[in-house]
């Protein structure tokens, strides 16, 4: 079967070309699903079938948005936010000139960056701390003018160079439980088996993160570096919040400070956003900073906040689901698998090509590599790449595509804070930014890995 006709390959670029004309993703992902399984001969009956069944893997993610939509609004009700914009405008005084807001500038970039970094391996909350941090920054954006493609990209970067780069956090979870154990699992069924290691994979690593560090700066300094204003936004002042600040309870802001570091904290010990995320918004309840009775409308407005987000990762595990059912990802990879052999750079080319088509579908980097790992790793081998280049080419592979996949975490994260105003579209200002500037770098930069490894 050629690759472009393989029923993977033609349902992820229906998925894509309905994304990029501004089809609901949602409905994108219905189309798609079906377009997989009719082309993968479920039919339609047994297309559907395996669609909703598959709905449920998606149930808890939107379950987190939720929780985590309602405990930003909460946050936002005390008034930290509030005071938070007031500290930065006043600091940049009434008439700031280029240097001072140049300086704000890169000091909420890097304050942003280390935020995403840390989320993944120093206090792995992954996505939940996005729709708690970015939001009040919003009105700063705005004020600054700075383009939020930029912010998404900084966040995206956070979100998926770390994972694939430090084995901490999740980033263990990644490399440690993932991919070395299929890749070693792969490897010993082998006439010459190889044993990889954690640190292998780290260094494998670095040269393809170099190449998302260049896009990185890319986004930042060249694509993104000229002023963008979003329409109908008040430019806050000094002036216009310093009433509201004035009637700001400092006990709140204590108790706001204590919920975010409660939630956070039990986060990582029960292992569950939805429970920690309650336990925060009980203590804003207890404490004030809203009414018990009220908790209908905080939860009505996180839900509003977060509910397309949550209902796009519904989807995509109901999609998910249909293309693996299909059968195609298996096929997808044999297609080329019988013509490569003659070329190393044609056959790591290929190889990351169909990772990328094939994370771009489903969404998760986490969930590709098992997929490819068992044949990858023996055409690897059997074309002559050395061990340490087949962890890039598998590694890279896994994680192509996730950073600009309109159902992936690592975009959907960063559009839940940006579009809190509804002014930050998740294809064009998430999904297009990310792939142009991580995914192009890691297929050029994966290839030069593989090759020189």
């Amino acid at each position: 079967m050629s690759l472009l006709t393989n029923e993977v390959t033609l349902s992820v670029i229906v998925l894509l070309v309905l994304s990029v004309l501004r089809i609901n993703v949602i409905l994108s992902l219905i189309i798609a699903a079906l377009v997989a399984g009719l082309l993968g001969g479920l039919g339609t009956s047994k297309t559907i079938e395996t669609f909703t069944s598959g709905l449920g893997g998606g149930a808890t993610v939107a379950m987190n948005y939720a929780i985590l939509g309602a405990f930003a609004v909460a946050i936002s009700r005390s008034g930290i936010t509030d005071l938070l914009a007031y500290k930065i405008i006043k600091g940049l005084g009434k008439a700031p000139n280029s240097k001072v807001m140049l300086w704000v500038k890169c000091s909420l970039i890097t304050v942003i960056l280390l935020f995403s970094i840390s989320s993944q391996n120093i206090l792995p909350v992954h996505i939940a701390f996005i729709p708690i941090v970015i939001p009040p920054l919003l009105s700063i954006f705005n004020y600054l003018k700075m383009d939020r493609r930029a912010i998404a990209c900084v966040l995206t970067f956070g979100l998926t160079a770390t994972y694939m780069l430090l084995p901490i956090g999740f980033g263990k979870i990644f490399i440690e439980s993932i991919l070395v154990k299929n890749i070693n699992e792969a490897a010993a069924t082998l006439e010459h088996p190889f044993v990889t290691t954690v640190s292998q994979v780290s260094y494998g690593m670095v040269i393809p993160v170099i190449g998302m560090i260049l896009g990185l700066l890319c986004a930042v300094f060249i694509s993104y570096r000229k002023p963008r204003i979003y329409a109908d936004v008040q430019e806050p002042t000094a002036d216009d919040i310093a009433e509201r600040i004035l009637q700001i309870n400092p006990f709140h802001i204590i108790v706001s400070i204590l919920a975010i570091i409660v939630t956070f904290a039990l986060q990582l010990i029960v292992d569950s956003t939805i429970i920690a995320g309650l336990v925060g918004l009980v203590i804003f309840g207890v404490c004030g900073i809203y009414k018990l009775k009220d908790s209908t409308d905080i939860m009505q407005q996180g839900l509003k906040l977060m509910a397309m987000i949550g209902f796009v990762m519904i989807a995509a595990s109901g999609y998910a689901a249909v293309i693996k059912a299909t059968g195609g990802i298996p096929e997808l990879v044999d297609s080329f698998s019988q013509s490569i052999y003659a070329s190393k750079g044609l056959a790591a080319f290929l190889m990351l090509l169909v990772g990328l088509i094939i994370t771009m579908g489903i969404g998760s980097s986490f969930s590709t590599v098992p997929i490819i790992t068992a044949i990858y790793v023996p055409i690897c081998i059997s074309v002559g790449f050395s061990p340490l280049a087949t962890v890039s080419i598998v590694g890279v592979a896994a994680a192509l595509g996730d950073a600009g996949s309109p159902a992936s975490d690592s975009t959907l994260g960063p559009t839940s804070g940006l579009n809190a105003d509804g002014q930050h579209d998740h294809i064009k200002d998430s999904v297009i930014p990310t792939f142009i500037h991580y995914n192009i770098p890691l297929l050029i930069f994966g290839w030069i890995a593989a090759m020189c490894l």
